[in-house]
């Protein structure tokens, strides 16, 4: 499979490693400052760019007939334009605030704590996400798809807010930036008699990399918005 790497920073070079190593070809390597290039030799693109170049990054593979998996977060001001985009050219594309597969596993036990929580009124909501100092959005994507779920799933919560906050049915997210760390994801329920945590932490970025190379395989020949659940056949 010849695969295009939008985005060729610490993840786009990890993503590099897997993908030669499970057989694929990287035909195609745009850093952030590169504006043309011809996408159509790949058989499919991974975008982990930066905010401000992606949607360009996902609309050029969808007016080109090449599936796109896009990691990249803090642009999804656009989202339902790329989903439209898509749906127009009859493409196939790819969204997740996440690729590693422990992480959306994490997701799933985040719904089922969320959903058993609900008629609990007694438990405050908090998170904390640490990531490496040179991401540029906060909170992480991972966060706000995690704060997302718990408010479809809880009825006590309807917002979330970064860092602290007074107002009621509002979920605090604290977000961290320490050197090294590839990201650390916490949510607590907290009570007047006790703490339930779960916690999700990753080592490298290995774990994103390969999610994001397993997606890429998985959506060629395919038509369609799709996301993580659909890859790992989950829900």
């Amino acid at each position: 499979m010849n695969i295009a790497l939008l985005g060729y920073g610490r993840m786009g070079q990890t993503i590099e490693q897997i993908a030669i190593k499970r057989g694929h070809n990287i035909v195609l390597k745009v850093d952030k400052d590169d504006k043309d290039y011809d996408i159509t030799k790949a058989d499919v693109a991974i975008d982990f760019s930066i905010p401000n170049v992606a949607f360009n990054n996902i609309s050029n593979c969808l007016n080109n007939n090449v599936p796109v998996i896009s990691g990249t977060t803090g642009w999804l001001e656009n989202y339902d334009n790329a989903v439209a985009l898509c749906k127009e050219k009859k493409g196939a594309f790819i969204y997740a605030s996440n690729y590693s597969l422990g992480v959306n596993i994490f997701f799933e036990l985040n719904k089922t704590l969320a959903k058993m929580m609900s008629t609990l009124k007694q438990y405050n909501v908090s998170m904390e996400e640490i990531h490496h100092t040179k991401k540029l959005d906060a909170p992480s994507g991972t966060a706000i798809s995690l704060a997302n779920d718990i408010i479809e799933f809880n009825t006590n919560f309807k917002a979330w807010e970064l860092d602290s906050t007074k107002e009621e049915a509002t979920i605090p997210i604290v977000a961290k930036r320490i050197e090294d760390v590839p990201g650390t994801h916490t949510v607590n329920y907290e009570s007047e008699v006790d703490t339930i945590t779960i916690e999700h932490i990753a080592h490298n970025r290995q774990g994103f990399a390969l999610g994001a190379v397993i997606a890429a395989e998985w959506i060629v020949g395919k038509t369609g918005v799709f996301t993580m659940n659909d890859v790992l056949n989950i829900g």
